[in-house]
């Protein structure tokens, strides 16, 4: 019997490793490597004339991507880019850029991260963990600040907000849809549009009181094939419960699409359309702001923080697992109700002398 080199998979165990990868990682991640991967490809290619699968990337070819796609000030004080203009529109008309010029600072370092695992995955030390290269991009992301640059958010559903989205309701099909997504979707820790978008009557569990527990399998963050319950309690399960019996829906997605005429289709939502109904409730509420189906999530947080809910307690309903990603909505939302925030106005009320 032939023996394997430890050091190498055969082709067989590659394949293998490469289907474990893709059925184990959520749709939308896939999606976002493969585009971040194609335009790595593309780009290396037109720069350098090197297939990106052939070997590890130098660290100087890293510190260029960078350079090549956030912007700083020449001699002249001039914004400048070192990506030539024919490579430029030569990756929008492939398809792999939007548009032409700089990309966003976020954008870089998401597919930069792509590269680090892909290396990773090949076995090679990557050009990503180089100090040199963490320099220059640490460098690259303060300029962008000090140009301008600001990390944008959508707009918080805080319960102000959603209760102005949810006026906008009525009786009918689509109203009592709505209602019953957006206050899911809200109550039930803020739910990521996907895992709206994936309910079925089969995940509810009815209590005896009226509400209901949510039942999510894989969610962004859970790979481990634990089932996670999440209550739908109050407003949430009366609209609910509301919904699926104007509906008549017993089983398969509860939040469908609704055919001409306003009758329930078959076909559940998808991500994109939880996203389209937030947005179209804030429109109709006259609501300013950027809209999306990630205002359920970070509304529901920011929430969370103005009322000085316990930290460990929101995390338990919303899955988060990093306690400072949690952080920068949780803060947003307890800073608007702090005392700290009033130190002034406590102080001109004090009328004791020195």
């Amino acid at each position: 019997m032939a023996t394997q080199d430890l050091d190498f998979l055969d082709a067989g165990a590659e394949r293998a490793v490469a289907q474990f990868l893709e059925q184990g990682t959520p749709p939308n991640t896939m999606r976002s490597y493969a585009a971040a991967f194609s335009y790595l490809q593309a780009w290396y290619a037109l720069r350098f004339g090197a297939d990106i699968s052939a070997q590890a990337m130098p660290v100087a070819a890293a510190i260029q991507f960078v350079i090549d796609h956030l912007p700083r000030r020449d001699e002249e004080r001039e914004l400048a880019l070192e990506l030539p203009h024919s490579i430029d529109r030569r990756l929008v008309a492939l398809g792999v850029k939007r548009e032409h010029g700089a990309l966003k600072t976020n954008t870089v370092i998401h597919r930069l991260s792509v590269l680090g695992k892909y290396h990773r995955l090949r076995g090679w030390d990557s050009p990503t963990d180089d100090a040199r290269y963490r320099t220059v991009l640490r460098s690259a992301r303060n300029t962008q600040v000090h140009e301008g640059e600001r990390v944008t958010k959508k707009t918080a559903a805080t319960a102000d907000p959603l209760q102005a989205m949810l006026a906008t309701c009525d009786d009918g099909l689509r109203g009592l849809r709505d209602r019953a997504l957006l206050l899911v979707g809200w109550s039930s820790g803020g739910r990521r549009r996907a895992e709206l978008a994936g309910i079925c009557c089969e995940d509810l569990i009815r209590q005896p009181n009226g509400d209901y527990a949510l039942s999510l399998g894989l969610g962004k963050t859970e790979r481990d094939g634990q089932v996670r319950h999440k209550p739908i309690r109050g407003q949430a399960a009366l609209a609910l419960q509301a919904w699926l019996q104007a509906s008549a829906i017993a089983t398969g997605p509860v939040f469908v699409r609704l055919q001409r005429g306003g009758k329930p289709g078959k076909n559940g939502l998808s991500g994109n359309h939880v996203a389209l109904i937030v947005k179209r409730r804030a429109a109709l509420a006259g609501l300013p702001g950027d809209w999306a189906a990630h205002s359920l999530r970070s509304g529901f947080i920011t929430e969370a923080g103005r009322q000085n809910m316990a930290i460990p307690d929101v995390m338990a309903m919303t899955d988060h697992r990093s306690v400072n990603t949690l952080m920068g909505y949780y803060q947003a939302g307890e800073l608007l109700r702090s005392q700290v925030s009033t130190l002034l106005d406590s102080a001109s009320g004090d009328t004791g002398e020195d």
